[in-house]
């Protein structure tokens, strides 16, 4: 039997928690230590997984072959560009990282370094997306909502996430699933946002038009009592609505002169979780080979949507200047 790949995680906060805790549940993996610039916390969470804490991050890149990057966006770069220094495999949550400039830096050096680079867009991995990605044909209207409550207070600290604008923050995860499933040149981006409790937009709706005329409308909000991850996608004779939270979804298509609706069946899983056993398989084939296999999430990916994200923003800011 091949040797566990060795990982850890950097930043063990709402998301990084979770990071930690599935690796000890991934196969293949061993989760040797995580850290996190608040000592407290990453001892507590040390301490309940059963694995070591560590107070500096090349100390902990030393004994690894990978690590998830589960830090704030705005440090995403500087933790990210020095794991490749050390030649380090990277998971780095979405967004990649917070400019276009620095994305393409880091792919740069992954390259020289010939090291893989995965982006944390875990809805690829929503069971409901397998169904869609066997359904689809050439959509040609895509509606998604992202949705969440304001994010709790933290200590001395900003809410999570409201660092980055929603766009950033929650958009992104929709931006990518739209492009990944158009396949086409985004030709025209319009949207609209505003700041409501943060100093960045907390609210925005952005329609992206593509050479092969689709046409995507995305809303997203972190100022919503209710939480609500959709989307919906239109295409000749047939239309379908998925909602990523509840892992469910229905279809609906023409049959003779009426229209009939199916439920879409579902195998449940945890999508974090299949999005870490994703990156440890690829890790293990580079062991293995060392050839580099693309992640289903690749840096390139990543970096796509971010660029879409940063038209966004530009139309944002041009309507409603910060």
């Amino acid at each position: 039997m091949s040797e566990c790949i060795k990982v850890g995680v950097l930043g063990v906060g709402a998301l990084g928690y979770h990071h930690a805790r599935l690796y000890a549940e991934c196969k293949g993996a061993k989760l040797v230590g995580v850290y996190d610039l608040n000592e407290t916390r990453a001892r507590e969470v040390a301490l309940e997984l059963g694995t070591d804490v560590y107070t500096d991050p090349e100390a902990l890149a030393e004994k690894v072959e990978g690590v998830s990057i589960a830090t704030p966006t705005n440090h995403h770069f500087d933790v990210a560009r020095a794991m490749l220094d050390m030649n380090k495999h990277l998971l780095i949550e979405k967004p990649i990282t917070q400019t276009v400039e620095q994305a393409e830096t880091l792919l740069n050096l992954a390259h020289e370094r010939k090291r893989i680079v995965q982006v944390g867009h875990v809805e690829r991995f929503n069971p409901v997306i397998s169904y869609l990605e066997k359904k689809l044909d050439n959509p040609r209207f895509i509606e998604t909502h992202r949705l969440s409550p304001y994010p709790p207070p933290r200590p001395g600290l900003p809410p999570r996430g409201t660092e980055v604008s929603v766009v950033l923050d929650l958009m992104i995860h929709d931006i990518d699933m739209v492009l990944s499933l158009v396949k086409s040149p985004v030709v025209d981006v319009d949207a609209v946002g505003i700041p409501v409790l943060s100093p960045t937009e907390d609210i925005a709706n952005a329609r992206i038009k593509f050479e092969n005329g689709c046409v995507a409308n995305l809303t997203a909000s972190r100022i919503t009592p209710e939480p609500m991850r959709k989307i919906r996608l239109f295409q000749q004779q047939a239309y379908l609505s998925l909602d990523y939270m509840e892992k469910t979804g229905e279809i609906y298509f023409k049959e003779g002169m009426g229209i009939k609706r199916e439920q879409v069946p579902v195998t449940d899983h945890n999508a974090l979780l299949k999005q870490l056993e994703h990156f440890v398989a690829c890790l293990a084939r580079f062991r293995d080979t060392g050839e580099i296999t693309a992640p289903k999430v690749s840096g390139q990916h990543g970096l796509q949507a971010l660029k879409t994200a940063e038209a966004i923003t530009l139309a944002m800011r041009a309507l409603n200047p910060l």
